[in-house]
Formats: structure tokens, sequence, C-alpha cells
């Protein structure tokens, strides 16, 4: 009986934690400490406590004078990472079907975590020869397109401390041959890779961007060698990426803006 009331207390506590979250979504001015005691229905000394957590956390904020209390930065970089973790999938995936029945080859959604590529969907192809499903597996961001394409926005010093991290008995490829085909990759926006996901393989990416123009995944294409000729890579395959790429990028807000007035 007693493990049911703490269970019940600690679901209760949650929801006025949440509770306390939604009201300050609603206002961008910032509330008191009586307001949101008022709004969650509890004393202003829980209100308080439960505040204090949610500081701590980086989830609320309280203001230089201690009158009024606002969401933290963290809380919406947190509702960021799950809008484009929950959305990206979702809209992906009918560019994706599109992709695969127009070239008959397997088209994953990529993500990048820390220096390895996650591979998160995949629309696979009819094909009787074809590569394994990588749905759920992590490569390094070297042995293929979409690591390559999605780290090739990054600056030559986390290059170079992402190169001091690995080891080259790790198979880290030398970091002047690869500043030297990231930056190609960079000018043309699409990467190619031969043999990085096993042998007689390539893979072709092309990275998706949110409103801040933050590379947020890739979509990529696998096929086997013999199929992917360097004619139908660069007439048919890539561009059809591109425009796959920029059509998901413009459902996170991505306007190409910049390279319009460059132009």
């Amino acid at each position: 009986m007693l493990e049911d009331k703490s269970s019940a207390y600690t679901i209760q506590t949650v929801n006025k934690a949440l509770e306390l979250l939604e009201a300050l979504s609603e206002n961008s001015i910032g509330l008191t400490l009586s307001q949101l005691a008022e709004r969650v229905g509890l004393n202003r000394n829980k209100t308080f406590r439960l505040l204090a957590t949610l500081c701590e956390k980086g989830l609320v904020e309280r203001d230089p004078a201690g009158n009024s209390y606002q969401l933290g930065v963290y809380s919406m970089a947190l509702a960021q990472k799950f809008l484009k973790n929950a959305s990206v999938v979702t809209y992906a995936h009918p560019i994706m079907e599109e992709l695969a029945r127009k070239h008959h080859e397997a088209v994953y959604m990529t993500v990048i975590r820390d220096d390895e590529v996650l591979f998160v969907d995949m629309v696979d192809c009819q094909q009787h020869i074809r590569a394994a499903p990588l749905v759920g597996r992590r490569f390094p961001f070297f042995t293929n397109a979409a690591g390559k394409v999605m780290k090739a926005v990054e600056s030559r010093d986390l290059l170079e401390k992402l190169f001091r991290k690995r080891s080259r008995k790790n198979g880290f490829p030398d970091l002047t041959l690869l500043e030297s085909e990231l930056e190609e990759i960079r000018i043309r926006g699409v990467a190619v890779d031969s043999g990085g996901l096993g042998e007689g393989i390539i893979s072709v990416a092309v990275a998706v961007r949110d409103y801040a123009g933050k590379v947020v995944g890739a979509i990529t294409l696998i096929g086997p060698s013999f199929r992917m000729l360097a004619g139908r890579l660069e007439n048919e395959i890539i561009p059809s990426l591109r425009e796959g790429a920029e059509l998901l990028s413009e459902k996170f807000g991505y306007a190409r803006l910049e390279e319009s007035f460059a132009l």
C-alpha cells in the first residue's frame, strides 16, 4: 500500500511539473510564483520547490529580480530535438518512397550522432541484388557518403579534435586527405562513397537542413557498383537526391536565401 502511494505521489509530481512547463509555454513574458501556484493548484511552497528543480535542470529560468519565471534555454533546445527526431522520419518517408520508386534502389534517412552515422529509416527496392538492410546500424562517418556530407559543414578545428580522439589504429583516415574530400563535398553539396559500407557498395547522400541552416540528417541512396555507373549518378540519381533533400529541408523551414544572394 505504501508503495502505491509513493508511486501515485511521484506521478502527481511529474504531472504538476509538466503543467508548470505548459503554463510557461503559453506566456512569453513569464509568470510569477503566485500565478504559477494558482495555475497548477499547489501552494507556493510546493510550487517553488518544483520550479527550483526545473531551474536546476535548465528547463526553467528565473529572472534576475526573482519576480517571474519563464522557459529555459534547455527546454527550447529539448523541444527542437524532439521535433526533429519525431518528424524527420515522418517527413522524409514519402520522399524516400518516391526516390526508391524512381531509381529502383534502397533509400535511407540518416542522422549523425557525434562521429557516427545512424540509419534510422529505409525504403527498400525490389532488385534481386541489393545490400543487406542497414536500419538501426551505426557506422563511423568517414566510411559512407551520409557521414561525409553531414560532417562537411564542420570546421577544421572540430575535425582536428575528432582526429585526436580517434586513433589511427581505429581506421581513421589521414586528416589532410579527409579535409580535402570534405571541402569538395561542401562545394558540390553531395557525397559519393565507394566501398565504405562494404565491397562493391556505393552510397550517395545529400544533407537536409533546418530553418537555421543546421544539418539535421541526410537522404542516402545505396546500390551495387555495377548499377551505380558515373553517368547514371550524375544525370539521374544526384539531381533527384538534391531535389528530395531540398523538399525535405523546406519542411523544416530552410530557405536558400543566402545562396540566392550569393548568386
